[in-house]
């Protein structure tokens, strides 16, 4: 596994819960907005199994929906568990960001 894979696996679940909270959301939708934001890397194979995880924490919660192109898709919603867990993620996610940034910034100050 590499080293943005192993960084990636920490964070991707809380990016995951923001984007459904912003909006009911299916799987491919989801890839699409995480390829937007710049994870460009991140294979629709690896969102499925990353939402049915959710889902069993009932952090998450499906909801078959018509689609004008084609088959039912399933919509996306955060639990009130699952917004619980966004707000842990990002208090966790604010106290180890900005150190991690100073340390980097000290070494890029000198080399």
């Amino acid at each position: 596994m590499s080293l943005r894979s192993q960084i990636l696996k920490g964070i991707l679940e809380g990016c995951v819960l923001a984007i459904i909270e912003q909006q009911p959301t299916y799987g491919y939708e989801l890839s699409l907005r995480l390829q937007e934001n710049g994870l460009t890397d991140i294979s629709e194979g690896s969102i499925y199994p990353i939402l049915l995880r959710l889902q069993k924490e009932q952090l998450i919660k499906g909801t078959l929906q018509e689609s004008e192109t084609g088959p039912k898709r399933k919509y996306y919603s955060l639990t009130e568990k699952g917004l619980q867990a966004l707000d842990d993620f990002l208090a966790q996610w604010n106290s180890i960001q900005p150190p991690v940034e100073n340390i980097l910034q000290k070494r890029s100050e000198n080399s």
